[in-house]
């Protein structure tokens, strides 16, 4: 009897003692595009959906009006000088549409993964220049580009309509 009570306290404790060691949710690993070197995604505060993201590898804000004006606005800033105004391609490829460059970028991971890390040509890393949570607007916007334009057009009118 007492062998029996050792060996279950002992598989208890275990099971306890693992569980609690164990992180909630293991981040997954961001690669650089074109080098492959793992990216460093730490030093920023970070927001609850770029801890979603960074666990998941989807954008919680992809589908969000109000997310997707933000992303247009830090695009228009950051991004149309290479990329156009509306994404349609200058010096840097064309976003709005189905060809991506770089396969991967058809997932959410490896779109940030370019745009964090940088890619071929003059597309430097954005990290340190767009914070993380940024990074997210924009691809939501990126996003509905290529799978809702109209709601990507609305989200432009909408922010030029309040700033005329």
């Amino acid at each position: 009897m007492f062998k029996k009570l050792a060996v279950v306290s002992s598989i208890s404790l275990l099971l306890a003692t693992g569980f609690a060691l164990m992180p909630a949710q293991a981040e997954l690993e961001f690669r650089g595009t074109i080098s492959g070197d793992i990216l460093d995604t730490s030093g920023e505060e970070d927001t609850p959906q770029v801890l979603e993201f960074r666990n998941t590898g989807q954008n919680p804000y992809n589908g969000d009006f109000e997310a997707m004006k933000k992303g247009y606005v830090i695009f228009s800033t950051a991004c149309s000088g290479c990329h156009g105004h509306l994404a349609e391609g200058k010096l840097g490829p064309a976003l709005n549409d189905d060809y991506w460059t770089y396969p991967t970028n058809l997932e959410d991971k490896g779109l940030f993964e370019t745009i964090f890390g940088g890619a071929a040509g003059m597309m430097g890393p954005q990290q340190g220049l767009l914070t993380q949570d940024e990074i997210l607007h924009v691809m939501a916007w990126i996003r509905a580009l290529e799978k809702d334009p109209k709601k990507a057009q609305e989200a432009v009118d909408a922010f030029e309509k309040k700033n005329s």
